[in-house]
């Protein structure tokens, strides 16, 4: 491992709490084990469950101090023993549980996927979790067919620019999406037949005057009553698909009170009142799929087939450096976003000249 830097930047979330509580760090770089690659990080995905795991709502990160980030995308410093698939100078995509937001991470292989030809490092970072999760949720759960209706919801976000992407690769897919007013002239320009501003209409009803007997597929990362809101608007076998507890999420701490409120409103139902309805009730969570190497793989199969169709294009809201993620953390929190937020760690000294000929 000779040659290669022992130290270098992380961001740290230090306890739970507000945007003050990720710091950039130093830490050790060692060699990639066996099954392992060692990845130089050029770009970062910031995500939803980012926020949450930085208030303490998030149950897939280990306690804090821990390394947060879901996925990112860089180049192949060093290979570890037995591993065959990658080499020294690979592009890839990283896609764990935590610990991404580094200068060099060691991950395993499994969990790399090759960048397609011509996509930028920033685009790689803004595929894997939206674009698997809204794949998932609209395919594999959705079932989406040709000439169907889908409301999503936070439209113009990181998994919601992904659905619209998604649905336009079915025809004739009608979208309704929620979003504040600022949004609406992107959305549409994306293919949204009727933004909505959940701000200052109420949403079903708004979906109702144009389609009274509701929609076919509701993509829900929003919780408690809203659940219960999608669930009806639901036509006969239509499809809910939950992914998400949004409504947690109002300032930079923990709000104890919307906690109470989001489980009081939590939507309920049982097998036979489900039976009566000819709906389907789905959960999606990317961060227990974990162990499912081929099940997740053969979607970003799918996934960098159709960006190299041009079908699909990850759009990038921002980027910012390491040391403003409380700000990049502001801007997705208070919503401000359309499309993706991105973390980059300023370019290493030691390899910024060598790219530059």
């Amino acid at each position: 491992m000779g040659g290669i830097t022992l130290r270098h930047r992380a961001l740290v979330l230090t306890g739970f709490g507000g945007y003050e509580k990720v710091k950039v760090q130093t830490r050790r770089s060692g060699g990639p084990r066996p099954g392992e690659v060692s990845v130089r990080v050029r770009a970062c995905g910031l995500n939803f469950a980012d926020l949450m795991a930085r208030q303490g709502l998030y149950d897939r990160l280990p306690p804090p101090p821990v390394c947060p980030g879901m996925e990112c995308a860089g180049t192949v410093r060093a290979v570890g023993d037995g591993v065959s698939d990658r080499q020294v100078g690979d592009k890839v995509m990283v896609l764990a549980r935590s610990g991404l937001w580094q200068e060099v991470v060691n991950v395993p292989a499994s969990q790399t996927f090759l960048m397609p030809e011509g996509m930028s490092f920033e685009e790689a970072a803004a595929l894997l979790v939206n674009y698997i999760t809204a794949y998932m949720i609209l395919f594999d759960f959705g079932n989406l067919r040709p000439n169907q209706s889908v409301l999503i919801h936070m439209a113009a976000g990181g998994v919601g620019t992904a659905a619209i992407q998604l649905c336009k690769t079915v025809e004739n897919v009608t979208i309704f999406g929620t979003a504040s007013a600022s949004k609406h002239e992107s959305l549409k320009e994306s293919g949204v037949a009727h933004p909505i501003d959940y701000r200052t209409m109420d949403y079903a009803e708004e979906v109702r005057k144009i389609s009274p007997k509701g929609v076919d597929i509701v993509l829900d990362p929003l919780g408690g009553s809203d659940t219960s809101k999608a669930f009806n608007l639901l036509k006969p076998m239509g499809k809910l698909i939950t992914y998400g507890v949004a409504n947690l999420l109002t300032g930079q701490k923990k709000n104890l009170m919307a906690m109470a409120k989001t489980w009081w409103n939590q939507f309920s139902i049982n097998a036979l009142q489900l039976l009566h309805h000819n709906k389907a009730v789905c959960g999606y969570h990317l961060g227990y799929m974990d162990e499912e190497f081929e099940l997740v793989g053969g979607v970003v199969a799918k996934l960098i087939s159709l960006y190299n169709q041009g079908k699909i294009k990850p759009k990038i809201d921002s980027v910012w450096p390491f040391d403003q993620v409380a700000d990049a953390m502001r801007q997705m929190q208070e919503k401000k976003n359309v499309g993706k937020v991105i973390l980059v760690p300023e370019a290493p000294k030691e390899e910024s000249k060598k790219e530059e000929n």
